[in-house]
């Protein structure tokens, strides 16, 4: 069986982060595995608070991991401050695992900072560089780069400048920003676009938490990078269009939609 590993912050109410993360990996039949970095008290409205856990702590979770078990993917999500960044950056540089996708999560859904704005330079210097992959939406995009982006063009440009931090490719997600739900991947020769529907809900709390840890579960089963991502945005967009309505704020994704059909949901309700 195929492992992945997960390392970031928690979603007490499931629908991002670690939980978010297990979800999607156990919905792709792989074996997932976690490293928590923070707790987040969060729920699908804001977020109440944020404490990470100790450095100490976080290596000892990763060497956990790799003395017994190891991976065959990792994902890596909310990193909330350098000091964090820096001691994952030194054991993924010490157990040099394949397949690392990077979601640099920033913002909660309502907005609320999940990153220390001052850190945002070590994130370059520490993280891309370990990368296969990293899939910013547009204000992340904006912040690592520096710049503003308002076309398809300026996507292109971000994709560029990322890459030449040293990841080997970008997935620059498009989301509501630009026109349709375009995203954008750059892997140094080739733009490749991935355009879908664009579906009317407010639930989609945990979709980038959801999205990038679909991708590194594809990779580790073997499926090229391009093909992990067409398999991946089919997954989200099924899961957005199968929301289950949770939460009296931004909902969560329905992680599972293959396994529990709406019928056999209200069935059991029942």
């Amino acid at each position: 069986m195929k492992k992945v590993l997960t390392i970031a912050g928690s979603d007490p109410t499931g629908g991002a982060g670690i939980q978010a993360d297990i979800k999607t990996m156990s919905a792709h039949g792989v074996y997932a595995m976690s490293v928590i970095v923070s707790v987040v008290a969060e729920n699908t409205m804001r977020v109440i608070s944020i404490e990470d856990i100790s450095l100490k702590v976080i290596r000892d979770q990763i060497d956990a991991v790799y003395e017994d078990i190891g991976t065959d993917a990792v994902k890596i999500g909310m990193l909330s401050n350098s000091e964090i960044m820096v001691a994952v950056a030194q054991k993924l540089r010490e157990y040099s695992p394949l397949n690392i996708v990077l979601d640099p999560v920033m913002y909660a859904k309502g907005g609320n900072a999940l990153m220390a704005e001052n850190s945002i330079e070590t994130l370059i210097k520490e993280l891309l560089p370990l990368c296969d992959l990293i899939t910013p939406n547009i204000p992340e995009a904006e912040k690592i780069t520096n710049m503003k982006i308002h076309s398809i063009e300026d996507m292109k440009r971000a994709s560029e400048k990322i890459l030449n931090y040293g990841c080997k490719s970008v997935l620059l997600k498009g989301g509501h920003y630009i026109g349709e739900a375009i995203d954008i991947l750059y892997d140094g020769k080739d733009f490749v676009t991935y355009e879908t529907k664009r579906i009317k809900t407010k639930n989609t709390h945990g979709t980038g938490c959801t999205l990038s840890s679909s991708i590194a579960s594809n990779l580790a089963l073997g499926f090229s990078l391009k093909e992990a991502i067409s398999l991946s945005k089919e997954y989200i967009t099924k899961a957005i269009e199968k929301d289950i309505n949770i939460g009296k704020g931004h909902g969560p994704v329905n992680h599972f939609y293959n396994f529990f059909k709406e019928e056999k949901i209200y069935e059991n309700i029942k």
